[in-house]
């Protein structure tokens, strides 16, 4: 059993990562955190989730999990959910950005508000990633904004990574937000730019890893 755990409280949001899986042909059990908040913008919300999050790290554990995954690009309490599991645990962040370095020799993320860009920074300085690492960007797209609008949403993040490629020149663009799974049916021609989506990294990880 892999296990997605969503450390904010919104069901569409879960559901929606367990069909990105699903379409990677990756099967997952979705638990939402419904203690925690709507979203994780920023370091007070990322503080907020922990707890909760935390208990169901044990209790996914404690279920026989093989592989769990932490369904929030900040990576927010994976150090510490991977003391408490004896399983495998990833978050959709570090899996995107290991993606990210395999697949191309020089990336930029592109994801929700400017509050996000020092976190994810920091995580990939501590990844070892920064040499290969161009720039975090922001779209400016409120996290819960990709869920209620898909459509009018996919349009700012698109225009986002085409910057991205011109500007930055890079070969790969990391999607900094686990709401972004449907940005690449949106995106059209980017030349040879890849795009790395974080959930369907974390899930071909975990299927992997749960063996």
């Amino acid at each position: 059993m892999i296990v997605l755990i969503n450390p904010n409280s919104t069901d569409t949001m879960t559901e929606a990562m367990v069909g990105t899986a699903s379409k990677a042909g990756v099967k997952l059990t979705g638990w939402t955190s419904k203690d925690g908040p709507a979203a994780i913008q920023g370091p007070e919300d990322g503080e907020a989730c922990i707890p909760p999050l935390l208990a169901l790290v044990r209790k996914a554990n404690d279920a026989g999990a093989k592989a769990i995954i932490i369904g929030c690009f900040d990576d927010t309490g994976l150090d510490a959910a991977s003391d408490i599991a004896s399983c495998p645990v990833i978050g959709i962040g570090q899996a995107a950005y290991h993606m990210a370095v395999l697949s191309g020799r020089r990336f930029s993320v592109v994801t929700t508000l400017d509050v996000s860009v020092p976190i994810l920074e920091k995580n990939i300085h501590a990844y070892g990633f920064t040499s290969q690492m161009a720039r975090v960007r922001a779209s400016g797209v409120p996290v819960l904004d990709l869920e209620t609008d898909p459509a009018g949403t996919a349009d700012v993040v698109i225009g986002e990574i085409k910057r991205a490629v011109i500007e930055d020149k890079i070969d790969t663009v990391v999607l900094g937000c686990a709401g972004m799974g449907h940005i690449p049916a949106h995106v059209g021609n980017i030349g040879n730019t890849r795009l790395i989506d974080g959930v369907t990294s974390a899930a071909q990880l975990a299927k992997i890893l749960a063996k």
